[in-house]
């Protein structure tokens, strides 16, 4: 029987923006689609356009977590030299709740793929306490793995990510 790849390896998430970790707590982030994103998919800047709802799972409403969203692209794919470009970033969330019961340390960024395909992650990570997590000082050259680290945030406790390119304008016949 042949093991089905993991889709962070496949992306690339694991090893370029975080090391290998077990999932242990559920994440849904859901766009205005009211379709629940699933490693891989491909959504359109409008879609993206707007803050996606993130619902943390978990079983302890005590418990708080920290959300990365990042672009590991910016600002293309084939030249990647701002890499990771931080999008978004809320501490503070309790479980069994939403990102919006959070503390937003860096305001939701719309997704903006100027060119070549750009994967997007959102990765969470369980806060030791009620430990404070510092804001980084620049979106550009944002290093999830260091942030960690830096904060004692450890590994994460899950991950999601998808592409999105530039929508192409109408041709005229």
């Amino acid at each position: 029987m042949s093991r089905v790849p993991d889709p962070l390896t496949v992306g690339r998430v694991i090893g370029e923006v975080v090391d290998n970790f077990t999932p242990s707590v559920q994440m849904d982030v859901t766009y205005n689609t009211n379709k629940q994103l699933a490693n891989g998919h491909e959504l359109m800047p409008p879609v993206i356009a707007a803050r996606p709802r993130v619902n943390i799972g978990g079983d302890d409403l005590r418990a708080a977590f920290t959300l990365i969203m990042t672009d590991l692209d910016a600002p293309s794919p084939s030249n990647p030299f701002l890499r990771e470009h931080l999008l978004w970033m809320v501490t503070d969330i309790p479980g069994i709740t939403d990102a919006s019961f959070g503390k937003e340390v860096v305001s939701y960024e719309s997704p903006n793929p100027a060119v070549g395909i750009h994967r997007y992650i959102f990765v969470l990570f369980k806060q030791l306490g009620r430990r404070a997590v510092s804001p980084p000082s620049s979106r550009d050259y944002f290093n999830t793995r260091r942030f960690s680290i830096e904060n004692g945030l450890g590994l994460p406790v899950e991950a999601v990510y998808f592409n999105a390119h530039r929508e192409t304008a109408a041709r005229r016949k």
